[in-house]
């Protein structure tokens, strides 16, 4: 097992999965992590993927070498997106929640897991999305998660907040 990468992606949904893509295509060895392999690029909010601003979203994806607009069956697009990204040549995946980033003198050098493995690499990019530090809301309800059944990913989140980020929540509307 490789413990060292160019390009660390944390969390496998739509960005995610174009980033380790992208990065891998280019010649980086690049490791995706996920916290769950069956569910990697799952349309879960909004599955539309058309429409005015949405469509070009995709188009602009497409003209860059995205995959999006490629994978366009709802019911087979999870195991689409893991059998390009299981073939894509110097892509890994890693399924498995990040819970830190490993940094050194204010440069971001890695990532460690909940299951204690830590990783190195070059540049690391977050695309956690929903899950970092998430908290779902069903009218007066509040529950913590990414989805629904789907645990929220703690660590980075206080982190970064530890580090004088700004953290906050946009609202997806679902």
């Amino acid at each position: 097992m490789n413990y060292a990468y160019d390009v660390i992606v944390i969390g496998a949904g739509h960005a995610g999965c174009e980033a380790a893509a992208a990065a891998a295509r280019l010649g980086s060895t690049t490791l995706l992590i996920t916290m769950d392999m069956n569910k990697i690029a799952q349309m879960s909010c909004n599955p539309a993927v058309g429409g005015i601003a949405k469509g070009q979203i995709v188009r602009e994806i497409d003209a860059l070498g995205g995959q999006m607009g490629i994978v366009t069956d709802r019911i087979r697009f999870i195991a689409e997106w893991r059998n390009i990204l299981e073939n894509t040549p110097n892509l890994y995946m890693w399924q498995d929640s990040a819970v830190s980033l490993t940094i050194e003198n204010g440069v971001v050098k890695g990532v460690k897991t909940a299951f204690g493995v830590e990783f190195t690499a070059k540049s690391v990019v977050l695309t956690a999305g929903t899950f970092l530090n998430g908290l779902m809301h069903v009218g007066p309800v509040q529950i913590e998660g990414g989805r629904v059944s789907e645990p929220a990913s703690h660590g980075i989140t206080e982190q970064l907040r530890d580090l004088g980020f700004t953290v906050q929540r946009t609202k997806t509307g679902t």
